[in-house]
């Protein structure tokens, strides 16, 4: 499975932070002033950036990811870029492919070198996760509107962020495995380990709305506790409740093994808890700003055609960027598979009894 998170999922999380930095600069209102926000040396005397502005969390959390991933993702290609360089008509792309590969030429201390700077960067990766989604939940923790001043929105955002992401790999995924014909390389035991640590994401999900919703009930404050009841009770209770039932109720289909071995039926609800993390984020937001302290300030939201064309931008930038790379770039890591080619080749042999194939697979 290796392979394919290293590859898919380094993509898919290089595309999606791309998305993400957008909106930072959106929300400037002045997006061509977005070098404000860059600790930069300036002309307007000892003036720094607002350390304690929301925006420059933003900017440092999704400037940090996207730097770690992008350096991940690309290391992990390398011994991939080789393999297309060698085995390429001679020409323009080959040489950029020299370029890109850094002169690796497979020997013993290369490879050896290779698998300590990648340890390296796995390791510096795994906290990043843990330290940019806590950064992201306190642009809301550390404001006053009720329902957003939480302390549990830290491990909250965490937990949901690795759930959609499992979710958003399946759906990509058992696609890609379905139009590329990928079925030996991403097998349906593959789907059945990422179906069951999607069921384990969806209990921790689950606790934390059962947790968030529990905390403001039981404290003394009216204004949390009215905006909980409104979210699962008043105007916006349609998007809660697909919230709740895309989330936590139907990946509990999981605990049954005929669903998570079904490529269809696991894709179904991978889109499913996709249309439900959205919705999360909407409910979030948009409850806590509808109905705040002062009922003279109540409103109903509508999105604009802004809102809609911004939204379908994102979508469009996010796969279009998915798309180039399935058409030059490999999906799944060759090297990685070339590793334990021979051990799968014995193991299929042992298992199925397939006469031997002298060395081919």
């Amino acid at each position: 499975m290796a392979h394919v998170r290293q590859s898919l999922g380094g993509g898919l999380t290089l595309f999606a932070v791309m998305c993400a930095g957008l909106f930072p600069l959106i929300h400037m209102g002045r997006p061509w002033l977005f070098f404000w926000v860059l600790p930069y040396p300036n002309t307007r005397g000892s003036l720094w950036v607002n350390f304690r502005s929301p925006l420059f969390w933003d900017f440092a959390a999704i400037s940090t990811y996207f730097t770690i991933s992008l350096v991940f993702w690309y290391i992990g290609l390398i011994p991939d870029l080789a393999t297309i360089r060698d085995r390429g008509r001679p020409g323009w792309h080959t040489r950029i492919l020299g370029l890109l590969s850094l002169g690796w030429d497979g020997s013993y201390r290369t490879w050896h070198r290779y698998e300590i700077v990648y340890l390296i960067l796995a390791g510096l990766a795994t906290p990043l996760v843990v330290s940019v989604h806590s950064i992201v939940s306190m642009d809301f923790a550390t404001a006053v509107l009720p329902g957003w001043h939480t302390t549990i929105f830290p491990p909250y955002f965490v937990a949901g962020a690795i759930f959609s992401g499992m979710a958003m790999v399946l759906t990509l995924m058992i696609v890609a495995r379905k139009v590329m014909h990928l079925e030996e390389y991403i097998t349906v035991r593959h789907i059945d380990a990422m179906a069951k640590l999607t069921l384990a994401m969806s209990g921790l999900v689950a606790l934390a709305y059962g947790t968030e919703f529990f905390t403001a009930l039981y404290s003394s404050n009216p204004y949390e506790r009215f905006a909980f009841v409104n979210r699962a009770l008043e105007p916006l209770a349609w998007g809660y409740w697909i919230m709740v039932a895309c989330n936590i109720c139907i990946p509990q289909l999981f605990w049954v093994a005929e669903v998570r071995i079904s490529p269809l039926a696991v894709l179904a609800i991978a889109l499913l808890i996709n249309v439900g993390m959205w919705f999360e984020r909407f409910i979030i937001i948009v409850t806590s700003l509808e109905r705040d302290f002062l009922p003279s300030s109540w409103a109903h939201y509508a999105p604009t055609s802004i809102e809609i064309a911004t939204l379908a931008g994102s979508f469009g930038l996010f796969f279009t960027c998915f798309l180039l790379f399935c058409r030059f770039l490999p999906m799944i890591a060759l090297a990685e598979v070339k590793g334990v080619l021979e051990y799968g080749r014995a193991r299929m042999e042992e298992v199925h009894e397939l006469p031997h194939t002298n060395g081919k697979f």
